[in-house]
């Protein structure tokens, strides 16, 4: 009689159980690390949000801050203008990067010209592309709320400490 040579279906089942249980545990990982990332991005973006606004502020002052995240961007920059700064990319003046979701809310630019505005992020799904929330006004402090969705930015968010 031969002998025949490989693995038997003990030692294969017990492979992909040792497999199954290395995967059990980097999964989560994995998660948390996508979400600190869209996290951290998110943070990035607001503070490009606020640069581009003292930046616009000081290119039209007439105008003063913008009003929408559209006037940040743009894509025909020859020349800027203040409907098409091209201060910030095209991906975040369409409101969305990296899981949040990005918007100068209607009412916050106020003034002629404007002196005031906001910036706020939301994760587009929260708990799966993100669990913090984060806001800024025009002292460009970023403020973050950890408890729920942030409508009007003020100085009860604490300040980001990252």
């Amino acid at each position: 009689m031969r002998k025949h040579k490989g693995f038997s279906l003990i030692e294969l089942l017990i492979v992909v159980a040792i497999i199954l249980i290395i995967a059990a545990i980097a999964i989560p990982n994995l998660l948390r690390a996508r979400i600190a990332a869209n996290e951290s991005s998110a943070v990035a973006s607001v503070r490009t949000v606020n640069t581009a606004q003292i930046s616009y502020n000081s290119a039209y002052s007439s105008v003063g801050f913008a009003p929408d995240l559209n006037s940040l961007g743009g894509t025909s920059c020859t020349p800027p203008s203040s409907a098409s700064g091209c201060l910030i990319d095209t991906q975040l003046a369409s409101g969305t990067k990296s899981g949040y979701s990005f918007g100068i809310p209607s009412g916050s630019v106020t003034g002629t010209p404007a002196s005031t505005y906001q910036v706020v992020a939301a994760p587009i799904t929260p708990n799966q592309t993100g669990v913090r929330y984060f806001c800024s006004f025009q002292d460009a402090v970023v403020r973050v709320n950890a408890t729920g969705a942030i409508s009007t930015c003020d100085y009860t968010q604490g300040p980001l400490n990252q």
